[in-house]
């Protein structure tokens, strides 16, 4: 069996507990996932959003592509 690759954007937004994670979105390639995470930051408002990489199954490596805006420094990815 190959191994699994998953391209997502996940959004952020500010609550009363501080910055929080949103639904992450799987995309096909690497640059949609970026395009859908400055959507989310840019378009759509968020606080920020982060477009990563994550390789095997169970999800054994993630690979940050790119963050936009405010996400935290240890993300929950």
């Amino acid at each position: 069996m190959g191994e699994i690759t998953q391209f997502v954007a996940m959004p952020f937004d500010w609550t009363s507990d501080g910055l929080v994670a949103g639904e992450p979105y799987k995309c096909a390639s690497p640059s949609s996932a970026i395009d859908r995470a400055k959507g989310y930051w840019q378009v759509l408002g968020h606080a920020g959003a982060v477009a990563f990489v994550r390789t095997g199954y169970p999800a054994t490596k993630t690979t940050v592509l790119r963050t936009f805006g405010n996400v935290p420094k240890d993300l929950p990815i």
